[in-house]
């Protein structure tokens, strides 16, 4: 790493746990600053007190404009510059559409969505005004293909692909740069709970080492690896295949619906 790119600053959501934690420490490995953004800092707290002039933590809900536009402002005021800006944070509540409420829904969004979109507006002024920047918004495969029991998350993910690919389109006389990064299937706290076979999860840390080396980049797609690539390719092709790989999903909701109607 050059001595620009090791002076350069990283706002990172999600940062406390999975694959937003394996980002982090791999971005404080290769010298970045890391301004570490969060509603639990249980892990982030101990790189804080080794490194504070290098990893920030800032408790921070992204469904809350105060929080968010409070933290931005101390980053410009501690380093002075946000370089890159990684949007991580989100939530998955397992849950056919029938048994989710509006309620639930517009909490996803306010977290995956609408949390993406309050941590652009207040650093994109700034990005604009250098006229240099990156942004990367960490996406999911069921946002373009599907999955049942994730209509809330899928749609979530949708629309973050839509919302990157016109701020793309708005930026593109510009030196910001905005992207999607797809992340592989990772063992989290929240996909553990799709109960999906072990063989099918990585290690979230693997996977966020993968994306954080990859925070420079200005491609308009950053997957994670090579497999993640090709497997979206497929299912996307191919989506008889999606279909098949999800349908204990529908057959059990099915059992346990009939079973509650008998």
């Amino acid at each position: 790493m050059t001595e620009f790119e090791a002076s350069r600053v990283v706002v990172l959501t999600g940062a406390n746990e999975g694959i937003g934690y394996g980002m982090l420490t791999t971005l404080l490995e290769d010298g970045y600053r890391v301004a570490a953004l969060d509603v639990d800092g249980e892990h982030v707290r101990p790189l804080q007190e080794t490194s504070p002039d290098r990893v920030r933590f800032y408790d921070c809900d992204v469904t809350v404009d105060g929080d968010v536009e409070a933290a931005i402002a101390d980053v410009l005021d501690r380093w002075g510059t946000i370089d890159i800006l990684v949007n991580n944070a989100a939530i998955l509540d397992f849950g056919f559409f029938e048994e989710q409420t509006l309620a639930d829904t517009r909490r996803t969004f306010e977290v995956n969505y609408f949390g993406y979109l309050r941590t652009i507006r207040a650093v994109l002024p700034h990005m604009l005004a250098r006229n240099e920047g990156r942004i990367h918004n960490v996406s999911s495969g069921v946002g373009l293909v599907g999955n049942p029991g994730l209509t809330g998350y899928a749609s979530t993910k949708g629309a973050i692909e839509s919302f990157t690919r016109s701020l793309r389109l708005e930026l593109q006389h510009t030196n910001v740069s905005c992207s999607v990064m797809h992340p592989r299937l990772a063992k989290t706290r929240s996909a553990t709970a799709l109960d999906y076979p072990a063989s099918a999860m990585s290690d979230p840390t693997d996977v966020g080492r993968k994306l954080a080396r990859q925070v420079e980049s200005t491609d308009r797609v950053v997957m994670a690896d090579w497999f993640t690539r090709v497997g979206l390719a497929v299912a996307r092709l191919f989506p008889y295949l999606v279909k098949r790989g999800t349908e204990r999903f529908v057959v059990e909701h099915e059992s346990r619906t009939g079973e509650r109607a008998r």
